[in-house]
């Protein structure tokens, strides 16, 4: 009997990898994540690593830190976290991870809204560095958000893709943001 391309019986599921039948692999939604904070980490060891005299490159990581962690808890929370509380119940991982991201929305708020010149500049990435640490962890542990949604009826290829798609918008929606305050930028410089 013929499938449609795409059906169930043409597609493998293994180890929290989707195997289309053309044989090319698509990350679940705990994937994601995962190389989502691997990424931010990295650029926070270079903002700790980067000297006093590094200015242009501390702002510029920081700016990257900042539109990174804003989409990253922007996907989480319109789609990974509800899905999560649905599959598993558990109100208190759900609730003490929304609470974290309201912590590092302000702090991130507060990074974005200053400069390098601000005297607190470089302790708030600082601070936020060690407050995404400690989310990360948690989210990552054995028999944390991550364990559990993978011991869970959660359909985590789907969600991957969904994950990836919102990443996706979110990402050209702050390219144009961007674009819209540099030529904003320029008008004012001509004036």
């Amino acid at each position: 009997m013929a499938t449609s391309a795409g059906s169930a019986s043409d597609s493998k599921t293994t180890k929290g990898r989707s195997k289309s039948p053309a044989g090319a692999s698509r990350p679940d939604a705990v994937e994601l994540l995962k190389a989502d904070h691997r990424q931010v980490e990295d650029w926070f060891e270079q903002f700790s690593s980067a000297g006093e005299d590094d200015d242009d490159l501390k702002e510029e990581l920081a700016a990257r830190i900042c539109a990174a962690l804003t989409i990253h808890t922007t996907i989480e929370e319109e789609i990974f976290y509800p899905a999560f509380l649905e599959a598993t119940g558990d109100t208190d991982i759900h609730h003490e991870a929304v609470i974290e991201h309201g912590g590092a929305k302000n702090l991130i708020e507060e990074i974005a809204d200053s400069d390098i010149d601000d005297e607190y500049f470089d302790a708030r990435v600082k601070v936020l560095s060690e407050m995404i640490k400690h989310h990360v962890k948690e989210e990552e542990q054995s028999d944390g958000m991550f364990d559990q949604a993978r011991n869970s009826d959660m359909d985590l290829v789907a969600l991957g893709q969904e994950l990836a798609q919102r990443k996706q918008e979110l990402t050209e929606e702050l390219a144009e943001e961007v674009d819209e305050d540099e030529e904003e930028d320029e008008e004012e410089d001509e004036e």
